[in-house]
């Protein structure tokens, strides 16, 4: 029996206020560098989602990688742009860690005026939809820091469930090892209610 090929394929996805870009293409690549260097100086985004973006050199990088995730099928790494303007608002990837199982790892960030408005949850569950049913992803595993309230929010209104606490799993931006939470969704779980 042979394993299904699991790849990511560029879409875009429409949350109606916003829409789920591939980084690395217009209108989410190399005119975005300057958004890229805003986000990597966020205090929150530097504590809990460090982005390589300090500067337009180290911007470019990032986003080349991200395209050639793309390009590899292995990475799927959405920028979520304003539908009114364009602006950015932040981002959604989905990796796979262990692609001939099916086993995919997302995460997200927010730009401060992006935050609290419920968009995290929207993209980060058409992104999970997404990779279920167009990837062929068998589980997709979502980890933060204890200490990030409002990306346990985000794991639990996606019908993420708790699965227990890694301890000091991951070095974060101060520097210092974390625990993590970690959660984890199933392609035969239920979706989440309202």
């Amino acid at each position: 029996m042979s394993t299904p090929i699991r790849t990511f394929v560029r879409t875009t996805l429409d949350l109606g206020d916003a829409t789920l870009h591939p980084w690395g293409r217009e209108p989410a690549g190399p005119e975005r560098l300057d958004d890229l260097v805003a986000a990597a100086a966020d205090p929150t985004i530097a504590l809990w989602n460090p982005l390589a973006a300090a500067d337009h050199k180290a911007a470019q990088a990032w986003l080349e990688a991200r395209d050639d995730a793309w390009d590899r099928g292995a990475g799927a790494a959405f920028a979520a742009l304003a539908a009114t303007d364009g602006a950015l608002l932040g981002t959604v990837n989905l990796r796979w860690v262990d692609r001939a199982d099916g086993l995919a790892m997302i995460g997200y960030w927010l730009l401060p005026d992006a935050r609290g408005r419920g968009l995290a949850t929207r993209a980060t569950r058409a992104v999970t939809t997404w990779g279920f049913h167009t990837a062929g992803a068998r589980r997709i595993e979502l980890a933060h820091a204890t200490g990030n309230g409002a990306s346990c929010q985000v794991a639990h209104h996606c019908g993420y469930l708790p699965e227990g606490t890694l301890r000091e799993s991951h070095l974060f931006g101060d520097g210092r090892h974390h625990d993590e939470h970690l959660h984890a969704r199933l392609a035969t779980d239920p979706e989440p209610g309202p």
